[in-house]
C-alpha cells in the first residue's frame, strides 16, 4: 500500500495518490493532470477511482478531465448532483482498491454532499481518513460554501457538529487524518501548519472536536468570525458541479507569445488586463502603466480569484523567464481560462520598445520611522481585520486587499498613504490596483510589519491581546 499526499502550497491543498497492487485512487485532484497520469505511468499501475469529498469552491477539479484521460470513474458522496456521469456513493459503500478498502461516511455539514472516505489497510484495520474540508487540522471547514441552499450557515455547522461527533469522533485514535487544506486556505479559519495528524491528537488539540463541547457551543464558534468568502468561490463551485474544458485547452490558447503589437492590440480591442506576475520589487522599479501586480511566487491563485471579478475576464501577462507555463496553470486553477498569451522578452520588451513606464515609491522600514516620529502619516494597514487587530500601527487605517472595491471611497486621490502589509507582497497587490484607478500619491513601506518591528525608532506599534 503507498499513500502519497500531493501538497500544491499556492493553494494550500492536499490531493492523495493511494496504490494497491496496480490499481490506483486519486482524492481531490487539481486541474493539471499530468502530475497523476505521470505517476501511474511511472509505477505501472492504473488509476482505478477517482474521489470527490465536495464541490470545491476554492479551486477547479481535474477529475472529470483525469477521468476522461484514465477511463476512471468518478465518485461523490451522497447527494452530489453533476452533468456529468459519475458514481453518487451511498453512506458506509465500499470500494476496492487491490488489496485495501475506502469506505464512504457521509459527513454533511461544510457542504451538503461533504464526504469522508475511511482507508482500511490489507489487514482490514482502519488506517486512516480522508476528510476533504471536513475536518482539517487544527480546525473544521466553515459552514457557508455549499452551492446555493435553503440552509443556513447556522444549519449546516448543526450538521457539521453531527457529522463529526457520530462518523468521525467513534474512529479509532491512531488513525491518520489526511485533509484537503492547511493554513492559508479560506476555507477555514485557523488550520494548522501541519498537513496530517491522528485523530487521537486532534481530539486533544481541535476546538471543534472537544469532549465537552454542546452543539449550540459548536455553532457559535464554528460561525463566529467568518469573513465573507472570496467573490469566486460560488463560481468553482457550480463549474466543479457542471464540468470544465481540458487543462490542455487552456495551455494551448494562454501559451502564446505575443510580439508587443499584439499585446497592445489585445489591451486596446479586448479590454484585456494587464497582469504583471514578477517579484514586488521589479515592478516597483518599473512596470505598464496600469497593469495589476499579483506576484506569482505569492498565494497567486487565490488572490486573482479574490480581486478579478469576471471569470473569463481576457488576461495578458508579464512574467519571470520560464514562469509563462506555471502562470497560466495557476490561472485555470481557479477558473480564469482566458489567457490570451504574455508578452514574449517579458518587461524588458516593453523597455527596449520606448514605452512608457510606471514606478512605486518604497521607502525602508528605519525610513518610514523617522518620518512617522517627525509628522503625522496617513497610514494604510492592508492586512485581515484579524491580524490587524492583534498588532497595529498607532493611528492606521485598516483596509483589507480583500475588500479594497468596498473601501476605495474612503481614500482621497490627493491625499498621500503609506501603505504595507505583514511582508510587501499584498501592499503592492493594492497599490497597482488604486494606480490603475489614478491614486498616485502611494508610499510602499519595504518589508511590512515584519520590518517595522525591527526598527528601534518605532516604539509605538500597538498589540492588542
Amino acid at each position: 500500500m503507498k499513500i502519497e499526499q500531493i501538497y500544491t502550497g499556492c493553494l494550500s491543498q492536499g490531493a492523495y495518490y493511494i496504490e494497491s497492487r496496480g490499481e490506483v485512487a486519486i482524492i481531490d485532484p487539481l486541474r493539471e493532470t499530468e502530475t497523476y497520469l505521470s505517476k501511474v505511468k511511472k509505477e505501472k499501475s492504473e488509476i482505478k477511482y477517482i474521489f470527490e469529498t465536495h464541490f470545491h469552491a476554492d479551486f477547479l477539479s481535474g477529475h472529470l478531465d483525469l477521468s476522461n484521460k484514465s477511463g476512471a470513474e468518478i465518485v461523490f458522496g451522497p447527494g452530489a448532483q453533476t452533468d456529468y456521469n459519475i458514481i453518487m456513493a451511498k453512506d458506509q459503500q465500499i470500494f476496492h482498491i487491490g488489496k485495501i478498502t475506502l469506505q464512504v461516511l457521509h459527513t454533511p455539514g461544510h457542504t451538503l454532499e461533504s464526504t469522508c472516505y475511511l482507508l482500511r489497510d490489507e489487514k482490514g484495520k482502519a488506517h486512516s481518513l480522508f476528510t476533504g474540508d471536513t475536518l482539517f487540522i487544527g480546525d473544521v471547514g466553515r459552514p457557508d460554501l455549499a452551492i446555493k441552499t435553503s440552509f443556513s450557515k447556522e444549519d449546516l455547522a448543526g450538521m457539521l457538529f453531527e457529522s463529526l461527533q457520530n462518523k468521525i469522533m467513534p474512529l479509532p485514535d491512531d488513525i491518520i487524518i489526511y485533509p484537503a487544506h492547511g493554513a492559508g486556505s479560506a476555507c477555514g479559519k485557523n488550520m494548522s501548519n501541519e498537513t496530517q495528524d491522528l485523530l487521537g491528537n486532534q481530539k486533544k488539540t481541535n476546538y471543534a472536536l472537544r469532549a465537552d463541547i454542546t452543539k449550540s457551543e459548536f455553532i457559535k464558534e464554528v460561525t463566529n468570525g467568518i469573513l465573507p468568502p472570496p467573490q469566486y468561490f460560488a463560481k468553482n463551485a457550480l463549474l466543479n458541479k457542471s464540468g470544465i474544458k481540458s487543462i490542455d485547452e487552456v495551455l494551448k490558447q494562454g501559451m502564446i507569445a505575443l510580439g508587443i503589437d499584439q499585446f497592445e492590440s489585445f489591451i486596446k480591442y479586448e479590454n484585456a488586463l494587464i497582469l504583471d506576475t514578477r517579484e514586488p520589487e521589479d515592478f516597483a522599479l518599473g512596470h505598464i502603466p496600469n497593469a495589476i501586480f499579483i506576484g506569482i511566487t505569492g498565494s497567486f491563485a487565490p488572490w486573482v480569484g479574490t480581486l478579478i471579478n469576471e471569470l473569463n475576464q481576457p488576461i495578458v501577462f508579464i512574467a519571470s523567464k520560464g514562469m509563462e507555463k506555471e502562470v497560466v496553470i495557476r490561472l485555470s486553477r481557479v477558473g480564469y481560462d482566458n489567457t490570451l498569451g504574455y508578452l514574449e522578452g517579458g518587461f524588458q520588451t516593453w523597455v527596449d520598445a520606448g514605452k512608457d513606464v510606471e514606478t512605486i515609491t518604497s521607502i525602508s522600514a528605519q525610513n518610514f520611522a523617522k518620518q512617522y516620529a517627525k509628522r503625522s502619516l496617513n497610514i494604510v494597514d492592508v492586512r485581515k481585520p484579524t491580524e490587524f487587530d492583534a498588532e497595529q500601527i498607532n493611528g492606521a487605517k485598516n483596509i483589507p486587499l480583500d475588500f479594497i472595491n468596498e473601501y476605495l471611497e474612503l481614500l482621497d486621490k490627493q491625499t498621500e498613504y503609506h501603505i504595507h502589509c505583514l511582508g510587501g507582497y499584498r501592499s503592492m497587490i493594492f497599490i497597482s490596483i488604486l494606480k490603475s484607478r489614478g491614486y498616485h500619491q502611494l508610499i510602499n513601506i519595504k518589508g511590512g510589519i515584519r520590518s517595522i518591528k525591527e526598527t528601534k525608532v518605532l516604539t509605538t506599534l500597538t498589540q492588542i491581546s
